[in-house]
């Protein structure tokens, strides 16, 4: 060894690391340390395969390489559940900024380096951007049925039965005919069924699932992580 170890260097495993940057909220330094691990170890692998005899086939390796890297980062994403850690507590809070927050600028985005930064990304966005991804689904239902009107008749009149329904129960008194008020509720569940299922509302809402579902992953995935809450810029408030 050159160099003795010092008994007073500080030394801390770097899982360990890790786990205090991930409780402590400073997410966005573990997504450029992964960046910054992935390209490189990609260029130090690059530079030992490289040869004089054969500096005309490695682009193009590394080139087939990269892409296939690529659309593997892309596919795990079909494996992932972006939903598992999310809680109520995600969409009691205020909704972030749509311009600065959410959008960003186009220094935000990267595509990501590895399948471990795709899911830190995906997981840590949906948390916190789970407002925002709620109102684009609303959006999204919203387009889906002016585009089908007999869905959006359908759900209109769906949701005038169980009015009805609710109204008759209290103006009758139906919770005194438990029987009476069985029989009515069934015949209210099967006459929504049939209105939902005719009048193609599941086809709605599964457009406007996919597009949400597609545009959630895609832009969690791709947006770089940023501070949780933005410092103020120096000289604000003076």
């Amino acid at each position: 060894m050159v160099f003795a170890s010092n008994p007073l260097a500080l030394s801390v495993p770097e899982p360990a690391f890790e786990s205090w940057l991930r409780d402590s909220g400073y997410l966005e330094v573990l997504d450029h340390n992964t960046s910054v691990t992935t390209t490189t170890s990609s260029s130090a692998s690059s530079s030992l395969t490289g040869d004089t005899s054969t500096s005309a086939a490695i682009p193009a390796s590394g080139f087939f390489v990269s892409l296939f890297s690529r659309l593997a980062t892309l596919f795990s994403l079909l494996t992932l559940n972006p939903l598992s850690k999310l809680a109520a507590e995600d969409f009691a809070g205020d909704t972030p900024s749509w311009s600065r927050a959410f959008i960003g600028s186009f220094g935000s985005y990267s595509f990501p380096s590895s399948s471990a930064q795709a899911r830190l990304r995906v997981h840590e966005n949906v948390k916190r951007y789970a407002r925002n991804y709620a109102y684009l689904f609303i959006l999204f239902l919203a387009c889906a049925l002016y585009q089908m009107p007999i869905a959006l008749v359908g759900l209109i009149s769906c949701l005038a039965i169980w009015d009805f329904f609710k109204y008759f129960d209290d103006k009758w008194r139906l919770d005194q005919y438990p029987i009476t008020r069985q029989c009515l509720l069934r015949l209210a569940q099967c006459v929504t069924a049939v209105i939902l299922i005719y009048s193609n509302v599941q086809m709605a809402l599964f457009c406007a699932l996919s597009v949400s579902y597609a545009g959630m992953i895609l832009h969690a995935a791709f947006r770089k992580l940023t501070p949780a809450k933005q410092s103020p810029p120096i000289g604000r408030g003076r």
